[in-house]
């Protein structure tokens, strides 16, 4: 004889309260959840405005210094994870605001980082003994346990977003901290001597990798921009990403970032991209011109400086009626190098 499924129901419930006592949990009760059909992100599509972000970040300057905050920064965080300060699963969002005469001072940190420009033009960052300075739609790369510090000799504020895997390093209980005792550390060389050493399809004779991060640190601009508008002339137009570049390690090829992998797209003029998905919740940020991205069933209009963001496995399609440039970071190199990066087109 069958017993009652009510029966089964009140024994499985008094099985699994009694099982708890010794921090046993049964896999079939939320197996469907930690293996499931498909990627079920936390993280949900948002846009912030850079019109609605500036204003904020420009009355922190007036409350707090960059030396007093350490790292005067408004986090951008994502709905679905309050609290979290995550702006996807496993990547974190900031902009940071440096106004004339300031210096955040000199740290270090098992969290890699990237800085991308987005307002003013001769502030400086320093890594390791070098010294980039900082112009709009620049890359700038901090490899992990890596003194820098940030400076300002201008009389214009700089703003740029802050991207770090803070939240893998979390994962792995891996995070450290360590100050510089002076506020800025030694200027060791020239500027522009990482990209002149590495940046040019050479490398120093007896160069010997120092870190898992791009030894060119500094990306500027206005020679990425060069290299896609050179692209469009002479390559067909990909049906879902327009023309995109990813920014590399010159000595490896690879990433130019361990944990963090970076691109700079070109979108041209009445483009209307086909669906594309891919399992790297990845952040957006507007550079040059203005378009509009479907997420899902979100659209966000963005422009210069706005930042949004597409979460794994979500559908999306990027229209523009002019030329424009997109900035984007994923985790799509972790994803990689473990074998589970998967994309969709159409």
């Amino acid at each position: 004889m069958s017993m009652p499924a009510e029966s089964i129901s009140k024994q499985r419930a008094t099985f699994y309260q009694r099982i708890s006592t010794r921090n046993l949990k049964p896999l079939w009760e939320v197996l469907h959840s930690l293996v499931p059909d498909q990627p079920q992100p936390r993280c949900v599509p948002v846009m912030w405005k850079f019109a609605d972000v500036r204003p904020p970040l420009m009355e922190a300057g007036e409350l707090i210094s960059a030396k007093e905050a350490t790292r005067r920064v408004l986090i951008l965080e994502n709905p679905g994870f309050v609290g979290e300060s995550r702006i996807t699963n496993s990547l974190y969002a900031g902009v940071q605001l440096l106004k004339p005469g300031e210096v955040a001072p000199a740290h270090r940190h098992t969290q890699s980082a990237l800085r991308f420009v987005l307002e003013g033009q001769g502030a400086f960052t320093a890594v390791d003994g070098e010294r980039a300075v900082m112009a709009p739609g620049d890359l700038i790369l901090t490899p992990s346990w890596t003194y820098h510090d940030h400076g300002s000799e201008i009389r214009d504020p700089v703003i740029w977003l802050d991207g770090l895997d803070i939240p893998i390093l979390q994962l792995l209980d891996a995070g450290f901290c360590e100050s510089l005792a002076a506020d800025q550390q030694q200027v060791a060389r020239p500027d522009g001597d990482a990209l002149a050493r590495y940046g040019a399809n050479m490398l120093p004779v007896d160069y010997q990798p120092r870190t898992l991060t791009s030894p060119v640190f500094s990306y500027p601009y206005s020679r990425t921009r060069e290299a896609l508008e050179r692209m469009s002339k002479g390559a067909p137009v990909d049906p879902c990403h327009g023309f995109k570049m990813r920014y590399i390690n010159p000595a490896t090829g690879g990433h130019a970032m361990p944990t963090i992998a970076t691109f700079m797209q070109l979108l041209p003029k009445g483009f209307r991209s086909e669906p594309y998905r891919s399992t790297d919740a990845t952040v957006f940020v507007g550079v040059e011109g203005h378009g509009r991205t479907r997420v899902g069933n979100q659209t966000f209009d963005w422009g210069p400086h706005d930042v949004f963001v597409v979460p794994s496995w979500a559908e999306t399609r990027h229209e523009t009626d002019m030329d424009a440039t997109l900035f984007s970071y994923s985790d799509r190199v972790v994803q990689e190098q473990l074998g589970l990066w998967r994309e969709a087109r159409g």
